[in-house]
């Protein structure tokens, strides 16, 4: 994304940030800990804003202490663990506006639904979630979607992290198209790399994985959202070598071709020792399970409405239509061709349509942060 403060202006707002002279940079998020994926993408703005000198003030309801990124933060907890599930979201959010004056945070980026932050996240929207999983509205959601609404309608700017996500904004919750800014979400590069060929068949060894398989790498902690049902039935009476590593949660039944392989801190190298990743999700605002796969080298089976598909080469994916499972057997049966091809090259960085760095991505956050100061003067 193009700036539109210069770079003066940014070096004074970053001094400003830093030494508190007017007032400091705020995150909000529903926990600090591994947990979701807005969980995890507030973890990595700590440390790229860390690079850039800046120490947020967090506010989340849980805290895990021993995160290195822990010690980057000025945290402060809003608890919520007494109240009813169904009141927590709207209490965090008023108790938010409070607890921000206190703390002198005059930008706030809201990871999560606040109805106070000048910068929101939208990694993913209740009316939109609600539409392609054909759930019917409750009152639970009526009051989600209010508290969503207000988030997006008091922002100066929402940050979409995908094409899809801008257009639900624009459609679900009428905002107006120059509000909102298009940044893929960051992946940490240094983590997520590839390996020689050799690394590569010693970690299938050591995974139990046989040269005749062919391994899908299905990362899911929501198996009915991400598409597990679908992935059984096209498997089902299928002749192809195909296993389905899922990594997560545990599936309710495991076979021969699917296996559960737990939750795992090292999965940069399960993506590595498969032969694709796969989502057959329902909704999946952008999926990073996709941008991970490829920079370890491995490609993802997916369907169309995933949002970084929008963001992968051909050589990164094979796409196929949400729901559609004689389209899924087909992308299965493509999948085991390909990977018996001695000629298939490998994605890379080179097959994702922007850098996923965590560092770019911070850099244009702080281009908005400065521009929210300046319109607050």
């Amino acid at each position: 994304m193009a700036s539109a403060t210069s770079g003066v202006e940014r070096h004074i707002h970053g001094r400003d940030v830093r030494d508190g002279a007017s007032g400091r940079v705020g995150l909000s998020c529903n926990a600090f800990r591994h947990s979701g994926g807005l969980e995890r993408y507030a973890m990595d703005l700590v440390r790229g804003l860390s690079a850039e000198g800046v120490e947020p003030v967090v506010f989340a309801r849980r805290f895990d202490h021993s995160l290195p990124e822990f010690r980057l933060v000025e945290p402060h907890r809003i608890a919520v663990n007494w109240l009813p599930g169904k009141l927590r979201d709207y209490y965090f959010s008023w108790n938010l506006r409070r607890a921000r004056r206190v703390e002198n945070v005059n930008v706030l980026i809201g990871c999560n639904r606040v109805d106070s932050s000048e910068i929101a996240i939208c990694g993913g929207t209740h009316r939109g979630y609600l539409r392609a999983s054909g759930r019917p509205l409750k009152a639970f959601d009526r009051a989600q979607i209010a508290l969503e609404q207000r988030q997006y309608d008091q922002a100066q700017f929402v940050v979409a992290h995908s094409r899809l996500m801008r257009d639900e904004l624009i459609e679900l919750y009428g905002v107006a198209d120059q509000k909102i800014r298009l940044l893929y979400p960051p992946v940490d590069t240094q983590r997520f790399t590839p390996v020689d060929q050799a690394t590569r068949a010693d970690l299938r060894r050591r995974f139990g994985f046989s040269d005749d398989e062919v391994v899908l790498l299905f990362p899911s902690s929501s198996h009915m959202r991400k598409g597990l049902p679908l992935i059984e039935a096209a498997l089902h009476e299928t002749s192809l070598p195909i296993v389905v590593a899922v990594a997560g949660r545990a599936p309710e039944r495991t076979s021969s071709r699917i296996r559960f392989i737990g939750y795992t801190k090292n999965i940069e190298d399960w993506y590595r020792a498969a032969d694709y990743s796969i989502l057959a999700s329902n909704y999946e605002p952008f999926g990073l399970v996709g941008v991970e796969s490829a920079l370890c080298g491995t490609p993802i089976i997916l369907s169309s409405n995933v949002g970084c598909s929008e963001v992968l080469s051909g050589d990164a994916s094979i796409v196929f239509l949400p729901g559609d499972l004689d389209g899924l057997r087909q992308a299965l049966a493509q999948a085991v061709e390909m990977a018996a091809s001695a000629h298939r090259i490998p994605p890379g960085r080179a097959s994702i349509g922007y850098d996923p760095g965590v560092a770019p991505h911070v850099d244009a956050l702080l281009d908005l942060v400065a521009q929210v100061r300046v319109r607050s003067r």
